[in-house]
């Protein structure tokens, strides 16, 4: 049965997670994204100059120096507070790959207390926040009539990340190779939605010491409004137990003040509750601007 919505504002009423928890909602999320990056296959690791390296600070960054939308060239996952030294490190990374500018997400309690210091050291900046969420991966939601979900298999890789990609409004010249090849090494299990014949949605489930990450969910624009999310929810769902995995994470744009995340909605009417809200924290090359 599905659980019903509950309007969302800042913590929905719930206190942070323990201390490991935080760290593994954050490590699911930089694994599959370090893979993604690390392992891009060519001509897209060369035209759009991708490079990933792992922190001292338990953390991960990758960057993608021609990035078509200033997207992929991130650093996160951090088992540690950050420390000046941390954030040195990350700059220095992508002072020498050459990246126009990079998003370092940090979870809030490992926020140092010269945070400020260090933001106007490095000139970084914040504008947005993704919510963190987590729950069980026991969801048994009310699935559509008249779409299909399931594994996609090794022939439908291509079309499957050439869908989400179109489904996000990003450019599917390159970009999707990525995705495919990441599910073709195992990093990333890709499941698809399908209206008859036609596949109109994809996302994908990573799982990593024993937690599942739902990512990467999109629809074409004139297949929306018809459950392809939900179903993908739960199809993933039941993926994970069936391997063993009891938890699900997941995240999301924050919506603004009386504005709306569809997104957002599917996953806390299958059962994930907000975590914390985290700051996404801009830093700019100065040799760009």
């Amino acid at each position: 049965m599905s659980t019903p919505i509950q309007p969302y504002n800042g913590f929905h009423g719930l206190e942070p997670q323990p201390r490991e928890h935080d760290y593994l909602t954050e490590r699911v999320e930089a694994e599959w994204f370090f893979d993604w990056i690390d392992g891009a296959p060519e001509p897209a690791k060369s035209v759009l100059a991708t490079s990933a390296t792992r922190i001292s600070g338990g953390g991960i960054a990758t960057s993608m120096a021609n990035d078509p939308v200033s997207y992929w060239s991130k650093a996160l996952g951090f088992e540690r507070p950050v420390t000046r030294q941390t954030i040195a490190e990350i700059v220095d990374f992508y002072l020498a790959s050459g990246t126009p500018s990079a998003t370092i997400q940090i979870a809030p309690d490992l926020v140092p207390a010269d945070w400020a210091d260090i933001c106007a050291e490095y000139s970084l900046v914040t504008d947005s926040s993704w919510v963190k969420l987590s729950g069980s991966s026991d969801i048994r939601l009310d699935l559509p009539v008249g779409v299909r979900v399931g594994l996609v298999g090794p022939g439908d890789l291509d079309e499957w990340a050439d869908v989400v990609f179109r489904g996000f409004g990003m450019p599917t010249d390159l970009l999707p190779s990525i995705a495919a090849e990441s599910a073709r090494r195992g990093a990333i299990q890709p499941f698809a939605a399908w209206v008859g014949s036609t596949l109109v949605a994809g996302a994908s489930l990573a799982v990593v010491d024993g937690v599942g990450a739902l990512l990467g969910a999109a629809t074409l624009a004139e297949y929306r409004g018809r459950g392809a999310q939900s179903a993908l929810i739960e199809v993933r769902a039941q993926s994970a137990r069936s391997q063993g995995v009891t938890r699900l994470v997941a995240e999301t744009g924050r919506p603004t003040v009386g504005g709306a995340n569809p997104s957002l909605n599917n996953l806390m009417r299958a059962g994930l509750e907000p975590v914390y809200d985290r700051p996404n924290w801009q830093w700019s090359n100065p040799g760009f601007v």
